[in-house]
């Protein structure tokens, strides 16, 4: 990393609708003077002026110009920053050397990446080098998966507070969600989907909860995969195609937290549909219907309008059972679209903690909530319009 004229953040893809989201975020919230130093980076020079222009960020803000399929320019971007903040996905098919660069010249890192045969591909390739360098490598900021990964890391700290002891078993339980999954989530799951296709291991990866945990298997976990009566609740369930990477981040902060939450830790995320026939009958509908959705979903670099962002919202329930049969239940709501407008934000304040509070996080590839524990959940409270609390 450059010692001179650095940036605090660089935004890679900000000419993109999830990326000028970002910046658009960041001429708001940190305008040039406030003490946080960032850029828009991207292919293309003229369309990042004018999305800078467009967005209200002023004339000065400075442009970086990288392609990732220029090895010297992303490294180059890399060289200039602190923390790269990336919106340019799928990232396995963009991602690695940017990856490559940032453990190689230890530069921080944060992406949007729920394509988690990717990541395990990157954690045997770059994280030692990471490591070494000091760059702290972030998967997953956004709506996957830090609402859940920290959903789970505010309930364990509150258990530590109540019980002594973190919860050996949680569950997620999704109460509510108004938002269409982004077209960068679809692009990434068909993406993921082909790879499959030509490699049967990432299939295994798949669908194993511990596939980002090399060298830790710990213990069977609910699969997630079929409606169930959740009898704790009186609400039966359906599966929830997130779980798939969140359920995997989790197990990974756990790990990198030294079983903080135990080797006896088990974790599962499912969405609530109500009680009785009723109930069942939504769950059944849900477990079969098409996880992307009818078709009507936005391609990479399209999105909703801004009325619709506003709209949107999502509300977790975390649910810690402590000993003796005690339980601890925290919620997460989140008040704007969870693809897009909330995305943006977690991802932004995740950049930021890294140069701000997250200073002394170990380098390597990491998650959330090993990286940035409580810090993130202040910012995302603050400035995001986020809330964690703890439940009756």
């Amino acid at each position: 990393m450059s010692s001179e004229n650095v940036y605090d953040v660089v935004v890679y893809g900000a000419s993109g609708y999830t990326g000028r989201l970002v910046a658009e975020y960041m001429a708001k919230q940190y305008p040039q003077g406030s003490g946080v130093t960032w850029a828009m980076a991207g292919r293309n020079a003229e369309k990042l002026a004018q999305v800078r222009d467009e967005i209200g960020a002023p004339a000065d803000t400075p442009i970086v110009v990288a392609d990732a399929e220029n090895a010297s320019s992303i490294e180059a971007m890399a060289g200039s920053a602190k923390v790269v903040l990336t919106t340019v996905g799928p990232y396995q098919l963009y991602g690695e050397p940017l990856i490559a660069a940032c453990a190689k010249l230890g530069t921080d890192y944060v992406d949007l990446c729920g394509e988690p045969a990717w990541m395990r591909k990157m954690v045997d390739a770059h994280d030692a080098a990471a490591k070494a360098s000091g760059a702290r490598i972030v998967f997953s900021c956004g709506f996957d998966s830090i609402p859940f990964d920290l959903g789970v890391f505010f309930l364990q700290d509150k258990a530590n507070e109540k019980f002594g002891t973190a919860c050996s078993r949680v569950k997620c339980r999704v109460r509510g969600m108004e938002g269409k999954f982004s077209g960068g989530t679809a692009a990434s799951f068909g993406a993921t989907m082909a790879a499959a296709a030509q490699d049967p291991s990432i299939i295994q990866l798949l669908q194993t909860p511990f596939a980002l945990t090399p060298g830790f298997e710990g213990p069977d976990q609910p699969s997630g995969m079929a409606p169930l009566e959740d009898e704790a609740l009186g609400m039966w369930v359906a599966p929830f195609i997130m779980a798939t990477i969140n359920t995997k981040n989790v197990h990974r902060t756990n790990a990198l937290l030294n079983h903080a939450y135990g080797t006896d830790f088990v974790y599962d995320e499912m969405v609530i549909t109500g009680p009785g026939d009723e109930g069942k009958q939504m769950a059944d509908a849900l477990a079969s219907a098409n996880p992307m959705g009818d078709g009507d979903v936005p391609l990479p670099g399209e999105g909703p309008t801004k009325e619709e962002r506003e709209a949107g919202n999502y509300d977790l329930l975390f649910i810690g059972e402590g000993p003796d049969g005690k339980t601890i239940k925290a919620g997460v709501i989140g008040f704007e679209d969870p693809g897009y407008a909330s995305t943006s934000k977690m991802i932004t304040e995740s950049a930021v903690c890294l140069t701000k509070e997250a200073v002394d996080a170990a380098g390597g590839i990491q998650t959330p909530g090993a990286a940035f524990g409580m810090a993130i959940i202040e910012r995302l409270r603050a400035n995001a319009g986020i809330t964690f609390e703890v439940e009756d």
